[in-house]
């Protein structure tokens, strides 16, 4: 099998930003609302414990589940216990090595950093609208996670094939510090957050500030450059570290 193409990875990871940049923008147009998480507060008959939020995540990746959706490898579900899919499901040979796709579950991180992203780009306060809120933080996170997923399975996969010897040296040694600098590639890194900043002030360029909030483009970069980045190479090596060695 030849080596995953690296330009057509990259290619498909940029055009994830657009998707992104749009729902943090959309989610920005609603208050901080912290009442859609607070445990117990979702409104719903007899739920005591889960938030309105975690209520919307759970009900999302349940249906997403049933339909197949955590059968694709770069898609990792938020919540457990999740249904088993109801639609025979084509899995396609993604080139990927075997192995057991949770070990590169970064979603709780994704969670915990998404979550304190919120008053960043929110206005303060509580507009009432919790149910929008839950919504767009529900697609905003699908659209992070999967980024992030995809760049470090397909990432790490190709950069393995380019040199197998030395990262099956690195890895037999759990080097964990010299794989991360053998992963990191600055000027590429330099080339997404310019691109990024770019994208954020462009999608906001003709907007109505008497309808629509405008988002820092500084705050969609540091969240790119400060989570999206690092979780996806932190991906890569728990991909590697687990990757079943070439005979």
């Amino acid at each position: 099998m030849q080596p995953l193409d690296l330009t057509a990875i990259a290619g498909t990871l940029e055009s994830l930003e657009e998707t992104i940049i749009y729902k943090l923008i959309d989610r920005a147009q609603f208050a901080v609302n912290e009442r859609a998480y607070q445990p117990g507060a979702s409104g719903f008959e007899g739920e005591k414990e889960r938030s309105l939020f975690e209520r919307r995540l759970h009900s999302q990746e349940s249906m997403d589940a049933e339909f197949g959706r955590f059968h694709v490898p770069e898609e990792r579900p938020f919540t457990k216990g999740l249904p088993a899919a109801k639609r025979n499901v084509l899995s396609p040979d993604t080139g990927l090595a075997t192995i057991d796709y949770e070990v590169v579950n970064l979603c709780p991180t994704i969670l915990q950093r998404y979550q304190a992203l919120i008053p960043t780009v929110c206005p303060e306060g509580d507009d009432g609208q919790y149910g929008s809120s839950v919504e767009h933080d529900v697609y905003a996170l699908q659209a992070i996670a999967r980024r992030i997923h995809y760049g470090a399975l397909y990432v790490a996969e190709s950069k393995y094939r380019d040199d197998v010897a030395g990262y099956c040296a690195l890895i037999e040694r759990a080097a964990t510090d010299a794989m991360m600098e053998k992963l990191t590639r600055r000027e590429v890194e330099d080339r997404i957050i310019k691109r990024i900043r770019d994208k954020a002030v462009q999608a906001q360029a003709q907007v109505n500030l008497a309808l629509r909030r405008f988002v820092d483009p500084e705050v969609v970069v540091r969240f790119y450059r400060d989570t999206l980045i690092p979780l996806t190479k932190e991906g890569e090596i728990a991909y590697l570290l687990h990757r079943p060695s070439d005979p």
